[in-house]
């Protein structure tokens, strides 16, 4: 780096790189931030799991949504169980339980919170 340094009228000393230089410290400091950042990310993500507060979901769930199947529904599969068994669980209704799997209602907190206890399942999975 060749650096050059000045004195400004009011006494600052100021410091003249050429371009190159000072894109390739912008570019250096752009980069430690970036990490810095994946790094926070990072330590959360580890902070949240390790106080079960978001549980990963089973593999065999996951390639269900990976798929195309929605989330409740590819938790009922894996818990084997029909609509009507889980609406007999849960006393929600078995239309309301299809319009939750395909999307057309969303769940009250009370009647995930339901499902999720009845499918032995992370309440948190369903909450998001």
């Amino acid at each position: 780096m060749k650096a050059q340094t000045i004195t400004s009228p009011s006494g600052d000393e100021l410091v003249v790189l050429p371009r190159s230089d000072y894109e390739a410290l912008v570019a250096a400091a752009s980069a430690r931030d970036e990490d810095a950042d994946d790094i926070a990310i990072y330590d959360r993500r580890r902070a949240e799991l390790a106080a079960g507060l978001d549980a990963p979901l089973p593999s065999e769930v996951s390639a269900r949504l990976t798929k195309g199947e929605g989330l409740l529904k590819a938790l009922r599969n894996w818990r084997d169980m029909t609509q009507m068994e889980l609406s007999f669980r849960t006393a929600l209704g078995q239309g309301y339980l299809s319009d939750l799997e395909s999307g057309r209602r969303k769940g009250t907190p009370k009647s995930l919170k339901s499902i999720a206890a009845a499918l032995n399942a992370q309440a948190e999975w369903l909450a998001g």
